[in-house]
């Protein structure tokens, strides 16, 4: 199935009732996109601090319908981690976006050659970020580093 297929097949999530899996590292950046998804209306937000096992943690989910993923983690980086939920049979076609502090155009074009749907730079932008969320929510490619 093409990419742009793929787009058109997903089922828009309102934010209300979206399953969010954030992988990050960093407790404040954690917390931050926690209470910026909760401001949206998102009631279900796990956490795993690193790539590794991150399969294993959403395959126990009922149901993850967008992994926010930090690129640069302890353990198995952004990139190691999206090939094994790409290899995952119940997680292939979750929405997965890069979100790194290592923001620029050639890591834009790496995330998006790798597979992201996705690339949003820190630090995040308090105004722009529900926009952003709900655009990925809706099956739409977002890749924004600045």
């Amino acid at each position: 199935m093409s990419e742009a297929q793929n787009q058109t097949t997903r089922v828009p999530v309102e934010p209300g009732e979206a399953h969010v899996l954030v992988v990050e590292d960093n407790v404040p950046n954690f917390v931050l996109i926690a209470r910026m998804l909760a401001f949206m209306g998102v009631q279900r937000c796990e956490w795993k601090t690193s790539g590794w096992q991150v399969v294993q943690f959403a395959d126990t989910l009922p149901r993850v319908d967008l992994i926010l993923m930090d690129i640069r983690l302890p353990y198995e980086d952004g990139y190691q981690a999206l090939q094994k939920v790409r290899a995952h049979p119940r997680l292939r076609d979750t929405i997965v976006c890069a979100v790194t502090a290592e923001a620029s155009e050639d890591q834009m074009r790496r995330a998006k050659k790798a597979g992201f749907n996705g690339f949003l730079g820190k630090p995040l932008d308090a105004d722009r970020f529900p926009n952003q969320i709900r655009r990925l929510l809706s099956g739409e490619e977002v890749w924004e580093w600045k």
